[in-house]
């Protein structure tokens, strides 16, 4: 089994650092780390490849262990303190275990979710999650992860299934407003910016329709990861990029020139 480097670039190739390359067919891969043979759609030009499994291995173990043990009923906050993990990658579908993990501990923790939802309500949110949200899948068949790990929220909530009459309209309505969200900060695509938007679109469903407020602070969130970027930062365009502050010390100052009076 090959050993994982903790130094190497989490947005890059795991086994050697060298920048991935996304297809447009799939190829018949097989795992550097389990040996696990499927069917991929990412991999490393020198022929590594790591499977949807080993590749969210020690961010799932990270994402699990705030989720079922924070106290936080601030969904932003939860999401924050998952995003800021040094081991956490810049893109990938860990981001939307953090969105929907998020939303469900602060819905468990908020006075409607004590003793309603629980521990076990979050592993079938993430199971389901699972079956949908796969690695590049944003761009291959136009629907990010998030959206239906979001789906996955309401419908646990709500207890919708196939065949369900209300429950599954609502929740399919919510699938498809996260995903508005989303693709309205796609060029090119940012995980972080999708969890962040989806858990906004989320929290302000909870509250029109249901009649949930979370507690959300009001400070405006400040991406810190803009440099990570591996297809590169949309900057201004994103609504949490971080704008270089600008020194009026260094720059000249022009003022007015005042006009003499004697």
């Amino acid at each position: 089994m090959v050993a994982m480097d903790e130094k190497k670039n989490p947005e890059n190739c795991l086994v050697c650092g060298s920048a991935l390359d996304y297809l447009h067919q799939a190829e018949k891969l097989v795992c550097v780390y389990c040996g696990a043979t499927e069917q991929g759609h990412v991999k490393c030009p020198e022929g590594h490849f790591v499977c949807e499994t080993c590749h969210r291995g020690d961010a799932m173990q990270m994402i699990e262990g705030v989720i079922f043990t924070t106290e936080l009923k601030d969904p932003f906050a939860i999401a924050e303190l998952m995003m800021g993990h040094p081991n956490l990658p810049m893109l990938g579908c860990e981001h939307a275990y953090i969105a929907a993990g998020a939303l469900m501990a602060a819905l468990k923790n908020s006075p409607y979710g004590k003793g309603k939802i629980t521990d076990a309500d979050i592993r079938e949110v993430f199971a389901r999650t699972a079956k949908q949200a796969v690695s590049g899948y944003c761009g291959l068949t136009g629907v990010c992860g998030v959206a239906p790990a979001i789906g996955a929220c309401l419908a646990v909530f709500l207890g919708s299934r196939c065949g369900s009459d209300t429950e599954q309209k609502i929740t399919m309505n919510a699938v498809i407003e996260v995903s508005q969200v989303v693709a309205e900060l796609t060029g090119p695509s940012c995980c972080k910016a999708y969890a962040r938007a989806a858990l906004s679109e989320a929290v302000t469903i909870f509250t029109e329709r249901f009649g949930i407020e979370l507690p959300v602070a009001k400070a405006s969130i400040v991406c810190k990861d803009s440099n990570r970027h591996p297809h590169g930062c949309r900057e201004a365009q994103c609504p949490y990029y971080r704008k270089p502050a600008t020194d009026i010390f260094v720059d000249p100052i022009h003022l007015p020139a005042a006009a003499c009076q004697s």
